[in-house]
């Protein structure tokens, strides 16, 4: 079902009227985010998460099944960010009616927007008690690899001024499209770095993702604005990252406008190697660091060591030929499975 940020309503309906249907629950909700937990009594509490929303549908929707068996793809948007994850849960919360941890699932809205619209944020800011724990799994896509922290992310605005004029007359004006033409050469000359933080390498990246500015096909343009994301290794703070940024564009009028600090590997807590090692025994391989920013970090700040792990290649994620092997859901759906009864 169609479920792009913002249109979460109908997802969150079901996955609340699915979970009410298991006694060893107890399902709460606050807007289109869902939680459900078991209350065991168990020495420790993992929190799963992941989110309901997709980025805008690219002709990629209904989703279809390709093939048989294993090899079997599924085709469309959301199956890799990240409704393969979400199904995962949604299956082992069914099924797990006596984990070896207390366990807390959580299903929530407004993941691919702004940081400050986020539905786990929300349940922090409203609900800090129904997402506390001991340790943290993501469902965010990772190939069915192991993906510790996350790097940080920010975004300014350049903003460049210049004097509007007819453009019969352009002498008499200071076009402010031509004078980003000096922003995007930082930029392009711009070498980033490779950061190894508590053993694992993360690669940052400084971008322009959005240009603007103009008014009329014939007038000289008096401002200009070039966006730009930077994503930083999580042994940098917001503070640090955005003085780097500053630097980078010293002369200019530059503006913050979304920040997001990162999450440092956390692989060093007892619990994380806990479940590492009940992972890694059913799919093979060695952690990896995460370059995109996810919410590993909002777990990151209430001190809850977390790890992303699930299905899905992330290169297909946000794409138009979006898929995920079935057997590759089956098989984070085994580990975890394999983590949470031994």
């Amino acid at each position: 079902m169609p479920s792009v940020s913002g249109d979460e309503r109908t997802i969150a309906d079901a996955v609340e009227a699915a979970l009410r249907g298991y006694a060893h629950l107890e399902v709460l909700r606050d807007g289109d985010a869902v939680v459900a937990r078991t209350s065991l009594g168990r020495p420790t509490r993992a929190v799963i998460a992941g989110h309901l929303d997709t980025v805008p549908i690219a002709d990629n929707l209904p989703t279809r099944l390709v093939g048989e068996g294993a090899l079997a793809e599924l085709w469309g948007r959301g199956t890799v960010d990240m409704k393969g994850g979400v199904a995962v849960q949604l299956a082992l919360a069914a099924e797990l009616v006596a984990p070896t941890h207390d366990v807390t699932w959580v299903f929530y809205d407004h993941e691919e927007v702004d940081s400050d619209l986020n539905g786990l944020g929300r349940l922090v800011r409203n609900h800090p008690d129904w997402v506390r724990g001991d340790f943290a799994v993501l469902g965010e896509p990772t190939n069915g690899g192991l993906e510790g922290g996350c790097n940080g992310t920010l975004r300014v605005e350049v903003r460049l001024t210049g004097v509007a004029a007819h453009s019969a007359r352009a002498w008499m004006g200071r076009n402010a499209i031509h004078a980003a033409g000096e922003v995007l050469r930082r930029l392009e000359a711009y070498e980033p770095a490779s950061v190894e933080v508590d053993g694992l390498v993360y690669r940052e990246s400084l971008n322009a993702v959005l240009i603007g500015g103009g008014t009329a096909a014939n007038v000289i343009p008096d401002a200009c604005v070039v966006t730009v994301n930077y994503r930083f290794a999580p042994s940098s703070s917001v503070a640090q990252a955005e003085a780097h940024v500053r630097a980078v564009f010293e002369g200019y009028d530059v503006v913050l406008t979304d920040a997001a600090a990162g999450a440092r590997p956390g692989l060093d807590a007892p619990a994380a190697q806990q479940f590492a090692a009940a992972v890694l025994s059913v799919t093979g391989g060695r952690p990896a660091p995460k370059y995109g920013w996810t919410d590993v970090a909002r777990f990151s700040e209430l001190g809850i060591p977390a790890v992303n792990f699930g299905p899905g290649d992330p290169l297909l994620a946000h794409t138009r030929d979006e898929h995920v092997t079935v057997g590759q859901i089956t098989l984070v759906h085994a580990a975890l499975r394999h983590w949470l009864t031994t």
